[in-house]
């Protein structure tokens, strides 16, 4: 089924396992398990992992026992963050065309593009990882 709103899956991937990672906290969490939990490739897992790493959100550690951690509370970590390490700066307001195609007043969407990129941005900018940490209970038995 298809869905409106198109998240990379970069990001997606991203996003999932910035979760999971936050999770299972008291240890790291290492790519091949978390590769296995959303059956992704480890090689996109790996290159997704390592923008997050230059983000500044996850740090890795070294050795047979070592994985990712993150750098900061789940708490102060939201989705915004995690997407925007991925995919860059979501932007408020677009065209479809990238660029204004309709003329310099008038838009085909109307405002619509402006106030779902908006609304999009704010439930990004809401959404921590906490919001999941907090519900392991729940959600132990749906997604790890």
């Amino acid at each position: 089924m298809q869905s409106v709103l198109k998240i990379s899956e970069a990001a997606s991937i991203g996003l999932h396992a910035m979760t999971y990672i936050a999770f299972h906290s008291n240890e790291p969490a290492c790519t091949k398990d978390i590769a296995i939990n959303f059956n992704v490739s480890v090689n996109h897992l790996s290159k997704v992992l390592q923008r997050l790493v230059k983000a500044g959100l996850l740090h890795s550690v070294k050795g047979p026992l070592g994985g990712f951690e993150l750098t900061k509370k789940c708490e102060e970590i939201t989705f915004l963050e995690i997407y925007e390490a991925i995919d860059g700066k979501l932007n408020e307001g677009c065209c479809l065309f990238g660029k204004k195609a309709c003329g310099a007043d008038k838009c085909i969407m109307g405002d619509f593009l402006n106030k779902t990129n908006k609304s999009v941005r704010e439930f990004f900018g809401n959404k921590k990882l906490s919001d999941f940490c907090n519900q392991k209970k729940e959600l132990e038995n749906e997604c790890f």
